[in-house]
């Protein structure tokens, strides 16, 4: 689960990781008591900062939602002294549309803004912790190129980014911090607070279960203390039940509305951006799908597992979210009845199919236990499924179908 800048920082603070301070608004009748709350502990610089589930804010764009040609303001992160300029910022993106590299030309509507205090500093650098799954451990990744998006980093200067991993076993050691911060050309009282820092911001990735930390930049400031100007953390969904703190920080508007929907009805739910609907059982199967998909010549529109019961409920919703994607033209139905017997699911299908307006070429394998009859029924259906036997089968007939 992503969840905003702000509370990022909430959770870092919580930990001691030294952080900017703010206060999060939701509409413009709130800033002044924001802008108070920084006044009041001797702060007279400002940083109106959108918040949206997407990088590069601070490059991006605000524009009209109604009139799309209709530029309103350069950049979602403004900086400025002036109290009536910064309200001037937060009027002019909250609630306006906000294009970054990363949103795509549909860009969001900006809901939240962080009013935040404004710092000078002398340097900024990149900091990130991610689980590596090649070898099993986590990583800590910093560079000198704070500020700069780490993927751009990464394919133009990658020996920009020194790399340490933890072994799970002994944990993240302070040598290892060290080292990091030789490795960033540190020294001094900068170098000291470096490794306080480092060794707080794993412990805090650790301890809330997130399964990133990015902060880009963390600044040295003026004094060589160091702070985090930006953060961003992913946490894992499977760590919710030691958190019953978590839930309350979804934010729905910032995702898919069918990736919302599926998850009402407790289905794994990814849009992509391809003309074709797969609906399997099983993550590995899902990914084996997509692939006979791409091989097909087409592109999977989704990545659905309706889990190992697949029954009749499931399935209809299934078809549902599927089809609410404009751009599906067939659906490839690829379920292993394993847990759940095919001509079980076979049912299902057929049950869902006759409640609902299946207005694309379906295409359905089944494999497993009582496959054969599951293709009976299916045949036998008198409804427009075509059934499918083997993957090459399937490749086959979903080929068939595009082409037409």
């Amino acid at each position: 689960m992503k969840i905003h800048e702000y509370q990022a920082k909430q959770i870092l603070q919580k930990y001691g990781v030294p952080v900017q301070s703010g206060t999060a608004i939701t509409d413009i009748s709130e800033f002044d008591g924001a802008i108070s709350a920084l006044n009041s502990r001797g702060i007279n610089q400002y940083v109106v900062k959108s918040q949206i589930h997407a990088g590069g804010r601070g490059k991006g764009k605000v524009y009209n939602p109604n009139n799309r040609e209709e530029l309103i303001l350069d950049g979602g992160v403004k900086f400025t002294t002036d109290v009536l300029k910064a309200k001037e910022y937060a009027g002019k993106i909250l609630g306006n549309l906000l294009v970054t590299h990363q949103t795509g030309p549909d860009g969001k509507i900006v809901k939240t803004l962080f009013i935040a205090e404004g710092l000078d500093y002398k340097k900024e650098f990149y900091i990130g912790i991610l689980l590596d799954r090649t070898v099993g451990m986590n990583v800590i990744m910093a560079s000198t190129e704070g500020g700069v998006e780490i993927e751009k980093v990464a394919a133009e200067t990658p020996e920009k980014i020194i790399k340490e991993w933890i072994d799970p076993n002994i944990g993240f050691q302070t040598f290892q911090a060290r080292r990091l911060a030789f490795g960033l050309g540190l020294s001094g009282d900068t170098f000291k607070h470096f490794v306080k820092f480092i060794k707080t911001l794993y412990k805090a990735y650790e301890e809330s279960d997130a399964s990133l930390i990015e902060v880009n930049p963390m600044a040295i400031l003026n004094d060589d203390t160091i702070t985090a100007l930006d953060a961003k953390i992913t946490l894992d969904d499977n760590a919710m039940f030691r958190h019953p703190d978590y839930p309350a920080l979804r934010d729905t508007n910032e995702e898919d509305p069918l990736e919302v929907e599926a998850s009402k009805h407790d289905l794994n739910y990814v849009k992509l951006d391809g003309n074709v609907g797969c609906m399997v059982n099983g993550a590995g199967l899902a990914m084996a799908t997509m692939d006979i998909i791409k091989l097909a010549g087409g592109d999977p529109a989704n990545f659905l597992d309706v889990g190992g019961g697949a029954s009749k409920e499931t399935v209809e919703n299934g078809f549902k979210i599927i089809l609410s994607d404009p751009h599906v033209k067939a659906i490839l139905v690829n379920i292993f009845g394993g847990i759940v017997r095919c001509d079980r699911v076979a049912g299902g299908i057929i049950e869902a199919a006759k409640n609902i307006n299946i207005h694309v070429p379906l295409v359905v394998r089944l494999e497993g236990t009582n496959a054969e009859i599951a293709q009976k029924m299916l045949n036998e259906s008198g409804l427009n499924i075509i059934s499918a036997k083997g993957f090459k089968d399937a490749a086959e007939k979903i080929t068939e179908v595009l082409r037409k």
